[in-house]
């Protein structure tokens, strides 16, 4: 792709992210990858928070660098009246504010939803809480790992005999980004439509919790027409089988599907189990699933007895859906990432003599075939302050000075 082709469809929309941590980084980095100027407000000194999680040498975690790509930082101290006043004066200038603090932050320091809609009127405001903005619960601080929980999330991750596991990574938090960004562009959209808006209607309200509650499927409908109360179940998923991981006789595991109706018959004739295909008592995912722990030592059996890659040669040529684990050490070597665009590389410092270079995940979705490519990783700490509040506020240099030497 060209750079004269590239299409970011959020060029011209101006963002204020007040956020930390990662729910509002996260929804400022998408809008930032599809073309959105997005401005970072850190706090003095230290900055977000994030730029020390799983800081393994230097200064700038890549958990920083990643979540907050494509982004602007500038230094504001928000506890001043110098500080807020910058943040005001920028809001004239800006289309969205992304916020994630406990509600009522913004209301105490005197920018709350009706102070910001006086002055920039069209402006989207959107929060992210743990338990969003109203109910009785609003005040309540929380991180995703509450929410998780509480969305019923946590619950089902595991196995049924131990307790609730966390996964890997901050579902919950980049979830609520995802809504918190999807929200903003949906209002703006609205704004383009029909004009003017109610600041009701500018407001996106967005709960840590309730995000992980939408992702969880029928729970609730399940429960309240069957009384079904589901359960962890460890690598499977609830109702559908056969589909788990599987050792392979070299150490490693892979991840076979073969839960649909036609395929389960060709998957069990590949494993040698005929008998298994056509046993009327299994042709439905009904009868499969009751009979999950039968059919999961059948394909065990027959994984252990070979490696991964004649595993899933026989299988990828059978039709049956299947895959390795992989580590971070085979997505960066994965042709099908690389022919996508998905893993861009910059020259970071890694608190090493020289800079080194470094491998990101890419933009999705994709857009003209290949991953946007990624304009910048993760700012230093107030790197756009004096572009900023220069250009585009047009403070003087001795103002500039004056304000930073108040935050230095």
């Amino acid at each position: 792709m060209n750079s004269e082709e590239i299409l970011r469809p959020l060029e011209g929309i101006r963002v204020l992210e007040l956020g930390n941590y990662i729910a509002a980084p996260t929804a400022g980095r998408l809008l930032a990858d599809f073309g959105a100027e997005v401005i970072k407000v850190e706090r003095p000194r230290t900055g977000d928070e994030l730029r020390n999680w799983r800081l393994y040498a230097g200064d700038t975690s890549m958990l920083y660098r990643t979540v907050n790509r494509n982004k602007k930082s500038i230094v504001v101290d928000l506890r001043t009246d110098a500080g807020r006043a910058v943040i005001l004066d920028l809001v004239r200038h800006c289309d969205v504010l992304l916020e994630n603090f406990r509600p009522g932050t913004l209301e105490k320091w005197g920018m709350g939803p009706e102070v910001l809609s006086e002055i920039k009127p069209d402006l989207v405001i959107t929060r992210i809480s743990a338990f969003g903005q109203t109910g009785p619960l609003a005040d309540r601080p929380g991180f995703a790992a509450v929410a998780e929980a509480v969305g019923g999330f946590r619950e089902l991750v595991g196995d049924p005999d131990r307790p609730p596991v966390r996964v890997g990574v901050s579902i919950g938090d980049s979830i609520a980004g995802l809504y918190a960004a999807f929200g903003s562009v949906t209002a703006l959209l609205q704004r383009q439509l029909i004009g003017s808006l109610p600041m009701v209607n500018r407001v996106v309200d967005v709960a840590l919790n309730e995000s992980m509650l939408s992702m969880m499927e029928s729970l609730i409908p399940d429960y309240l027409a069957y009384g079904v109360r589901r359960e962890r179940v460890g690598g499977r998923m609830e109702g559908i089988a056969p589909s788990n991981a599987y050792p392979c006789s070299d150490g490693t595991s892979v991840i076979i599907a073969g839960n649909a109706d036609a395929i389960f018959q060709r998957y069990m004739r590949t494993i040698e189990r005929p008998e298994l295909a056509d046993d009327p008592g299994l042709t439905t995912n009904h009868g499969r699933w009751d009979r999950r722990e039968e059919l999961d030592a059948a394909i065990a059996d027959w994984t252990r007895r070979r490696p991964r890659d004649e595993v899933l040669g026989i299988l990828e040529a059978a039709g049956v859906p299947c895959g390795p684990i992989y580590t971070a050490a085979d997505i960066v070597d994965d042709e099908q990432y690389r022919a996508r665009n998905m893993i861009q590389h910059f020259a970071v410092d890694v608190g090493e003599d020289e800079p080194k270079q470094v491998g990101f995940p890419g933009i999705v979705p994709v857009l003209g075939g290949r991953s946007l490519p990624i304009r910048n990783v993760g700012p230093d700490l107030g790197e756009h302050t004096r572009e900023i509040l220069g250009g585009l506020l047009g403070r003087t240099e001795a103002e500039i000075d004056e304000l930073l030497e108040v935050v230095s």
